[in-house]
């Protein structure tokens, strides 16, 4: 599901999200590579979460407006799945030769997954000795419905791209904005709809989650609580934010209960992560997404997990001209998933 096709060189990003469709191409070789081309659309959330034949027909002819707009020079493309249609699981496994390993994973994982084996694609990749029982090594495993990739794969045909690959959008936003070096480092994309979470130890993806807790929420419980319409609670929010002083704290009091739901799903996280690998904290937090631009959130996490927290920048390993910064920053925060994709090297 996630492995390159052997022989294809060229190919864009495709990020096809609850509220926008975004793409990046990149050029170059390995390290740090150029911008080419990135361009968005919106797109109405219900059409993009929807299975319906319609709907996959207009979210189809959006696809093939924005790769028209943006003149990319390839047809090649690799996709994100939304982490709600993907399980991804940290498993142990028996210590084999690579070959046999490659065998015994299937038997394995039908217990894992929750999907019919038979009815799922299927990837894993090695991540090293597993910390708990020096028999067993540990793989990250992910799996999702054969159903959703060949419809996605259908859609994507029939508007004449060549999909060479297929990636979990968390996967591709960690590859994007993890800070390369051996300490543990939580990513946060407070999405929409959900928020992906994904925790790397040097490097490689430990553990990762999807929590069904977005900007919607927050901004359904600031209509709520503060008696007001939908596009004024979204005003407020990304105005005012967590901050006690402004408005006198009325959207703080507002919405703090569903960030409190929030930060209590990623404290479970950060507890399982600490107590698998014993010894082990995590040093970082990095936010994208929506909450990143959201006044005092990054500051309320510092606080609650006692730990530094930064804004992701999607653009971190890209080369771009300096007067183009300012622009590109500023969307950063939606552009991980794209960038990542356009970033694969195998």
């Amino acid at each position: 599901m996630s492995s390159l096709l052997s022989g294809v060189n060229g190919f864009f990003g495709l990020d096809i999200g609850s509220t926008a469709i975004r793409l990046v191409e990149l050029s170059g070789g390995s390290g740090a590579r150029a911008l080419t081309k990135y361009a968005y659309l919106p797109i109405d959330s219900n059409i993009a979460l929807s299975d319906s034949k319609a709907d996959q027909q207009k979210l189809a002819q959006t696809i093939a407006q924005l790769v028209s707009q943006a003149k990319v020079s390839t047809r090649n493309v690799a996709v994100g799945i939304p982490s709600s249609r993907v399980f991804t699981t940290v498993a142990d496994v028996d210590r084999l030769p690579t070959n046999e390993l490659a065998k015994s994973i299937p038997l394995q994982a039908d217990a894992l997954i929750p999907t019919p084996l038979a009815e799922s694609k299927m990837d894993w990749a090695l991540i090293g000795d597993s910390p708990n029982d020096k028999t067993k090594q540990e793989i990250l495993l992910s799996s999702v419905p054969n159903k959703f990739v060949e419809e996605r794969l259908d859609m994507l045909e029939a508007i004449g791209l060549n999909v060479i690959a297929f990636e979990p959008d968390n996967l591709a936003m960690a590859r994007a904005l993890s800070v390369p070096d051996a300490s543990a480092q939580l990513l946060l994309d407070v999405g929409r709809r959900s928020t992906d979470l994904v925790v790397m130890l040097g490097n490689v993806p430990h553990l990762t989650r999807s929590i069904p807790t977005g900007t919607e929420a927050v901004i359904r419980a600031a209509m709520q609580n503060l008696n007001i319409d939908e596009k004024q609670a979204e005003q407020f929010v990304f105005k005012f934010g967590l901050s006690k002083e402004k408005l006198e704290g009325q959207v703080f009091q507002a919405i703090s209960g569903t960030i409190d739901l929030l930060t209590t799903e990623i404290e479970k996280s950060i507890k399982f992560f600490e107590t698998r690998y014993a010894g082990t904290k995590i040093e970082r937090i990095i936010v994208t997404g929506g909450a990143s631009v959201m006044p005092e959130f990054p500051l309320y996490l510092a606080n609650k997990f006692g730990t530094n927290v930064e804004i992701g920048n999607a653009w971190r390993n890209v080369m771009f001209s300096r007067d183009r910064q300012n622009e590109l920053l500023a969307i950063s925060n939606q552009f991980g998933v794209a960038v990542g994709l356009a970033e694969r090297t195998s």
